[in-house]
């Protein structure tokens, strides 16, 4: 709600502990912008483009934010889960690594070491890990969960039995893999799997996302892609676009970078030839950036690329700049908007949020797409993204505008109107329980894992704060 900006999976924790994220919750943030560098958010704010080398140079700087976001958070709620990334025990960068035993150690807290069974070699992994730890960081571990087990039970207990011997630690449980809980899932990795999907029917609407190298964002489809009545499906080749109802170009960390790509790889000459024909294209930020006439970066705020021409779809331009726009807003059609949600109540509200480098610019045959009338809790009179002048090509900065559920009928019900389709109503439109669904995975949790263990964990670490408190009060 600051505007302040942090990752989904953080969020997402949030929202399962039933609390308002906070980007105390992600102090540091690396976003991928190349091969090589990440834009580093620090505490919700952009600080800068680093390489690897570079981010190592600055870990002190990088550990006392974290610390200072440990505390904060201490000072708020009573049990904090940390969780770390990738391995504790990749010995080669180990002295630089501030996410994983180092914070563990600042917060004298217990380590649970956790396995991806699926990818093989767990049993190694889990004895090689302990092997590279220092005395101290293996005092740390209090168990390990093994993750995502396909099979029979039976057949890994005599394995789970001789582990438990060699590392004298516990195994706090095995959750089976699921396919039933419906949460976000943490990265683009994940439309890998997403990709598999079968030819439109006749009654579904053919949509095409196209995945840029670099995209984010991508939850922003999520809620499209529950929808029955629509094929949902992301393509990063040209040959697979086919003839689609509806192209989505999506945001990107890198916008020129990846429309460099797309230009090269042909997406780009099948998108344009397309919207030439009347198939209908929006694109979301970065994907809206792509769709004007041109994208200028004097201050090199996102690549050494000083301009770039882009799609022509949109008359409009685009000039990035170094200060980035963070923020929640509310929005409603604009009145000179696309006639294609002429069935929509143009007072209906819209809500989402911005995060982008760039600022747009309406030329002479675009119209602006949506009015906001509210930003980071301002009153606002602000204009929005831009529509071409047949009204079938529309760019937005709004990530979430799908979420809306009056917005996204009137999208479903003029992509059907085009195809012949009969329309659908509003009791019709997907969606999904949040609630429901951790408390499904919670549920699961809990039955495959050993809880009286880790809440004793947790009630001594409590009772020995508390004994802490009193003893320091005495003091």
């Amino acid at each position: 709600a600051d505007g302040r900006e942090m990752g989904r999976a953080q969020v997402a924790q949030a929202e399962a502990a039933g609390i308002l994220p906070e980007a105390e919750m992600n102090p540091i943030l690396l976003k991928p912008s190349g091969n090589n560098g990440s834009q580093i958010i620090t505490m919700g704010r952009p600080l800068r483009h680093m390489t690897a080398h570079e981010y190592y140079e600055n870990k002190d700087s990088m550990l006392e934010i974290a610390k200072e976001a440990y505390e904060s958070l201490s000072n708020e709620y009573g049990v904090i889960v940390i969780e770390g990334a990738g391995s504790p025990a990749e010995i080669n960068i180990k002295d630089n690594d501030i996410v994983n035993m180092k914070i563990a150690e600042i917060a004298d807290a217990p380590v649970i070491l956790v396995t991806d069974i699926e990818r093989g070699g767990s049993f190694a992994w889990i004895v090689g890990t302990l092997e590279l730890l220092n005395s101290d960081e293996r005092e740390r571990v209090m168990g390990v969960i093994i993750n995502k087990f396909r099979g029979d039970m039976g057949i890994l207990e005599s394995g789970i039995d001789m582990l438990e011997e060699r590392i004298n630690k516990p195994v706090l449980g095995v959750l089976p893999y699921f396919t039933n809980i419906d949460v976000d899932d943490e990265d683009s990795m994940s439309l890998d799997k997403r990709n598999r999907v079968s030819e439109a029917s006749a009654s579904q609407i053919d949509i095409a996302i196209i995945r840029l190298p670099r995209i984010s964002n991508f939850t922003d489809f999520d809620i499209l892609i529950r929808d029955k009545s629509l094929s949902v499906r992301f393509v990063e080749d040209a040959r697979s676009i086919g003839n689609p109802d509806l192209i989505i170009l999506p945001g990107t960390k890198n916008t020129i970078g990846d429309l460099e790509s797309i230009k090269e790889n042909g997406i780009a000459d099948v998108v344009t030839n397309l919207a030439k024909t009347g198939t209908m294209i929006i694109g979301i930020c970065g994907g809206y950036q792509m769709l004007g006439k041109v994208i200028l970066d004097p201050e090199n705020a996102e690549s050494k690329t000083l301009e770039t021409e882009g799609l022509g779809l949109i008359d409009v331009s685009t000039l990035f700049r170094m200060l980035k726009n963070t923020h929640q807003v509310k929005a409603t059609l604009h009145d000179r908007g696309s006639d294609i949600f002429r069935s929509l109540n143009r007072d209906s509200e819209i809500t989402g949020y911005e995060i982008h480098m760039g600022e747009t610019v309406l030329l002479n045959e675009a119209a602006p797409f949506l009015k906001i009338i509210e930003r980071s809790d301002k009153e606002v009179c602000m204009e929005d993204g831009a529509v071409s002048s047949d009204g079938n090509v529309i760019g937005s900065y709004l990530h979430g505008i799908f979420d809306n559920d009056e917005f996204r009928l009137g999208l479903i019900n003029c992509l059907r109107e085009n195809k012949g389709l009969t329309p659908v109503s509003a009791e019709e439109l997907s969606s999904v329980d949040k609630e429901r669904e951790y408390d499904k995975l919670a549920d699961w949790f809990r039955e495959h894992i050993d809880m009286e263990l880790i809440y004793k964990q947790v009630g001594d670490l409590k009772t020995n704060s508390r004994k802490g408190a009193k003893s320091a009060e005495k003091n």
